[in-house]
């Protein structure tokens, strides 16, 4: 596959000032720069991140609306419903509400519906048969709720009211709650529109306990320590993949600290069989490791056993659940790669497939509950949308998922006639489908994909932040560059070039991954320094030298040691 390397060129005055400022490596100065942290002053305030910096909650259009209608719920010990999502940004957005709730001393439940059985947000027949059923007076959406028009009527009708917190994309018309809190809302000014579902959540609850202490009401009980939540919002917004920059990195940069003290059983018990609980977590952790766990429940079984394990005070009940998240997540990814298998060797049966801009593809047989993944993977693979649809009883539930540049929901947008319902963001989404438009949804797909995208974004990028000699590495450069962290979406991890780079040994481990002690051909060090290719292809497994090395900077930390290490990711 074609993989175009885009070298930033950061301007070098500004790159010797801001280092010269900061008292830090011109690499570091570069890799700021890139990321449009021009100025001291913008680069210091990122490089120390601390919650004070948030801005208001109350800036959320209808804030004032949901804090009031909570607070009287709470103080009229009304039952309140905690409607959440099934992923882990859902999970976790329940887990914050309910625990401050909890502490609030509220009447509160939480609810999970089940991914297959209920499908995606709330809908009439959780009013008709749960809320009604249980006498619940208030129900609060986490992280879904955006599009559920006709389930929020229907308890209005009852005398229920409901309060959304959600950031998937929302129409102009807003369902009739009490209250909608979602930083995508037209009408909304408070510039969080990348906030995941969790970043919601933990607005409200910041308002609310505000709201609270202005009513004296902590005066007869202890007042909820919210940092202690962040380790909840740090999961919840690195599993939802948004941008990690302004509130979001707050968040995971917070909650990191405190998952690597792990006070809280179910993640400590969650490291454990992971296999991280001896070396520091990082965002790379928490989406690889964590995170599929966590969605394996919702996946596979019930999210509530995720819920669960993250509210548990029982150390030995959150050893148990973590146990049993780490099977179902085993019993994923099997699954996970047979349908990946399969969906490969269709592909190379019907070559002509990869003619179009896009891969939408059907089959009665497969679980609902992988197929973002696989999806996700094929995007990998094929680096084009992909749509992949389950369908049962001539209905067909899917996932969706997209590639940097195409904006995914508009292009479902375009094709909503032929849906029942779809719901996301500009990078993933789920849809429900009718067996017998699936042939036109195929083609309209198609056609708009064709329409929104430019002929580059169908090409696999690598851009890297500037070239880099060997003699420029230390140790002190790699201290500087994981004070950038935490890495995602619009602040990935740096990537370096380098040229002129000779093997001096290697050795192949695990499943292709390629262990190299390089050097630089005019280097002035005699010390080679240690690389690692993951899953190298034929031209990295092979190679006795590299023109051109692309690669990032990292410490190999094992066993309370560290070494650099180079981490490879392409090479000519």
């Amino acid at each position: 596959m074609q993989i175009k390397w885009n070298m930033l060129q950061p301007d070098a005055n500004l790159v010797k000032q801001l280092s010269s400022r900061l008292g830090c490596h011109p690499v570091t100065a570069a890799v700021l720069i890139n990321r449009k942290l021009v100025s001291a002053e913008e680069a210091s305030a990122f490089l120390t991140t601390a919650l004070h910096q948030m801005r208001p909650p109350f800036a959320l259009k209808d804030m004032d609306a949901a804090v009031d209608r909570i607070c009287r719920a709470i103080q009229d010990k009304e039952k309140i419903l905690i409607f959440g999502d099934y992923d882990v940004d859902g999970i976790s957005a329940t887990a914050v509400l309910f625990e401050f709730l909890q502490a609030a001393g509220a009447d509160v439940t939480p609810y999970i519906p089940h991914r297959i059985h209920e499908g995606y947000s709330l809908k009439p027949h959780h009013i008709e048969n749960y809320a009604l059923a249980n006498q619940i007076r208030l129900v609060i959406t986490a992280d879904c709720g955006s599009g559920s028009t006709s389930a929020i009527a229907a308890a209005a009708t009852q005398g229920i009211d409901v309060v959304v917190t959600d950031h998937h994309e929302i129409s102009e018309n807003i369902p009739p709650a009490v209250a909608v809190l979602n930083p995508k809302r037209l009408d909304c000014t408070a510039g969080m529109e990348t906030l995941a579902g969790v970043g919601v959540a933990f607005a409200l609850v910041i308002a609310l306990r505000k709201q609270l202490r202005a009513d004296s009401y902590w005066q007869d009980r202890p007042e909820p320590n919210l940092k202690h939540l962040c380790d909840l919002v740090a999961l919840g917004t690195v599993g939802d993949m948004v941008p990690l920059i302004d509130e979001n990195r707050i968040f995971v940069k917070t909650g990191l600290d405190l998952i690597n003290v792990a006070k809280r059983p179910g993640i400590r018990s969650l490291r454990a069989v992971a296999g991280i609980s001896k070396q520091p977590a990082n965002a790379e952790d928490l989406a690889y490791r964590l995170v599929p766990r966590l969605n394996a429940a919702g996946r596979m079984d019930h999210a509530s056993q995720a819920l669960h394990l993250l509210t548990t005070q029982d150390t030995g009940e959150a050893d148990r659940l973590a146990q049993t998240l780490d099977e179902l997540n085993f019993r994923r990814r099997e699954l996970e790669q047979s349908i990946l298998d399969a969906l490969v060797a269709d592909v190379k049966q019907q070559p002509d497939l990869l003619a179009a801009n896009t891969l939408v593809r059907w089959n009665p047989g497969w679980h609902l509950g992988v197929l973002g993944i696989v999806a996700s993977r094929m995007v990998d693979l094929y680096y084009r949308p992909v749509v992949l649809v389950a369908v049962q009883n001539d209905v067909g539930k899917g996932s969706a998922r997209s590639i940097p540049g195409l904006d995914l929901y508009s292009a479902l947008l375009e094709c909503r006639h032929l849906l029942e319902d779809f719901g996301g963001h500009s990078m993933a989404a789920g849809l429900t489908i009718r067996l017998e438009n699936l042939i036109d949804f195929q083609r309209e797909f198609e056609k708009a994909v064709s329409q929104l995208a430019d002929p580059d974004d169908h090409i696999r990028k690598l851009t890297i932040d500037t070239e880099i000699r060997f003699d420029d590495i230390t140790a002190n450069l790699i201290d500087e560059i994981e004070n950038i962290s935490p890495f995602g979406i619009q602040n990935p991890e740096p990537l370096f070039m380098a040229r002129s780079i000779k093997v001096l040994s290697s050795k192949i481990v695990g499943h292709n991954h390629r262990k190299m002690a390089l050097t630089q051909g005019d280097s002035r060090s005699a010390k080679p320094i240690n690389a690692i290719c993951f899953n190298a292809t034929r031209n990295l497994l092979d190679a006795t030298s590299f023109e051109r090395l692309a690669f990032r900077l990292r410490w190999n930390r094992w066993n309370d040691n560290k070494r650099i290490q180079l981490v490879i990711e392409d090479a000519q």
